[in-house]
């Protein structure tokens, strides 16, 4: 294809501007470069000259190549997103992409911990040790916040307001703020009290849990802990720390909390991310109904 300076300028506007992770960046680009070689193959046109015809074709072409429909979906969203920011920019006059519509895919509701199971991993760190008051924070408030595990491990101390009862979570785009309920606030109090001076490398070290070195604990040895104590408790569900965070979601919902509200809490930029949590909700319902009502 003839150069197109767009490209370059796309990718520069998602690296310094967006602040996209490695994995995002390199899917986006991948997927518009591949839609780059198929107008260069087939078409005449260049980005700026696509038409939704361009795009409708290339669409049908992806599913002749025997793409799955999740991968013409990502495809599709990738170049929306590409066309959004050339219009916006003023390369184009309109978004090709924008009246198209991808297959519908069927959605996997993610796996969640009942009430139940989640107040028997909370009792399993044994406030024994420095270690035990340590994990035993960590998973209340994972669960008193739903974040993400990279926003756990990313915390800092300063991030932690006791007195208010909420943390400052810096996420993909924005800064939020979440609060925490009793048991939470009582865990990172005694620890932050108590164990977390005596477990830091320095008085220099800003994060707010630290590894056996006393440096910033890993999303891999967070893993792992979450797993020690999940082998402790016998559950048999395969516990991630993102099993966590969809149980947050999913009870607040089943306990009459917003979905504006949740998605708030999660940093999600679109609240159709967050909806996944009403069908969840409405799944188990049905579940329920169909093995308690007599006539069902």
């Amino acid at each position: 294809m003839r150069y197109s300076g767009c490209f370059d300028e796309y990718e520069n506007y998602l690296t310094n501007e967006k602040k996209a992770t490695k994995n995002t960046l390199s899917s986006y680009l991948r997927d518009i470069r591949q839609f780059g070689s198929y107008l260069e193959k087939r078409t005449e046109c260049s980005y700026e000259e696509a038409g939704e015809n361009e795009l409708k074709d290339y669409i049908t072409w992806l599913k002749s190549e025997g793409k799955s429909v999740s991968s013409v979906s990502r495809a599709l969203s990738s170049i929306k997103n590409f066309y959004a920011y050339l219009e916006a920019s003023g390369s184009v006059s309109k978004n090709p992409a924008e009246k198209i519509v991808s297959d519908k895919t069927a959605q996997k509701l993610p796996q969640v911990l009942t009430g139940a199971e989640v107040e028997l991993l909370l009792e399993q760190p044994e406030c024994n040790d420095l270690k035990g008051y340590r994990d035993k924070a960590m998973l209340e408030l994972l669960y008193a916040t739903g974040i993400r595990v990279s926003e756990l491990t990313a915390l800092d101390l300063d991030d932690v307001n006791i007195t208010a009862g909420v943390i400052k979570c810096r996420g993909r785009d924005k800064e939020r703020f979440i609060p925490l309920y009793p048991a939470a606030i009582r865990a990172l109090s005694e620890y932050i009290e108590y164990v977390r001076p005596r477990m830091i490398a320095g008085p220099s070290e800003a994060s707010l849990f630290v590894n056996i070195n006393g440096e910033r604990m890993s999303r891999q040895g967070f893993w792992k802990i979450i797993k020690t104590y999940q082998a402790k408790a016998k559950i048999e569900k395969d516990i991630t720390p993102h099993m966590l965070r969809h149980s947050f979601a999913t009870h607040l919902l089943e306990n009459g909390a917003d979905l504006r509200s949740i998605q708030e809490m999660l940093g999600h930029a679109d609240i159709s991310s967050t909806q996944i949590y009403s069908q969840l909700v409405k799944k188990q319902l049905k579940e329920i109904y169909n093995k308690a009502h007599p006539r069902a």
